[in-house]
């Protein structure tokens, strides 16, 4: 039996041994597995930071963005005021050029008017003048027939005066010859 319990004894060791060699391989491999975690919570926890850093500077921009949009909106709603407005000037503006356009039809339809008128008068001035040349032309021409016969009459009346002084001297001179007889 003292055998049996050496070898029993070697055995055990060996085992203990063998254990204490797995147990030891077990450790190891479990050391570096844990490294391996650390090293994986380290990336990650950096990871993690820079993801934190990221979204930090995600939300500025978002909320930069965010002010941005409502700034776009604000104006898109001046602008979509101010083109309605803009609409309504022009439909204003249009109803006021049809109204200007019927205007300028009316004004041309009387300028039109007042051209004929004018020039009816025009050519009624015109026969009138002519009228007033002819007639003119004939009162000059009865002026003239006029001072001819009344120098006729003067030329006549001188001969008249002329042979009652030829007459007034004949009888003055006659007379006294006269009362000879």
């Amino acid at each position: 039996m003292k055998n049996f319990l050496q070898n029993l004894l070697i055995v055990l060791a060996l085992g203990l041994c063998g254990l204490c060699a797995w147990q030891w391989y077990l450790q190891t491999r479990l050391h570096l597995q844990g490294e391996a975690l650390q090293q994986t919570v380290f990336n990650q926890a950096a990871a993690i930071q820079g993801y934190t850093n990221s979204i930090k500077n995600m939300d500025a921009e978002i909320a930069g963005l965010s002010a941005r949009i409502n700034e776009l909106k604000q104006a898109a709603m001046t602008n979509e005021q101010l083109a309605l407005e803009q609409k309504r000037e022009i439909i204003r503006l249009r109803s006021s050029s049809e109204l200007m356009s019927n205007q300028i039809v009316q004004y041309k339809d009387v300028v039109d008017k007042m051209e004929a008128k004018f020039k009816e008068a025009s050519e009624g001035i015109l026969k009138q003048n002519d009228a007033i040349k002819r007639l003119a032309a004939e009162r000059d021409d009865a002026i003239q027939k006029y001072n001819d016969s009344i120098k006729e009459r003067n030329a006549l009346a001188e001969k008249y005066n002329g042979l009652v002084d030829r007459f007034t001297k004949l009888q003055a001179a006659g007379g006294s010859d006269a009362a000879k007889p």
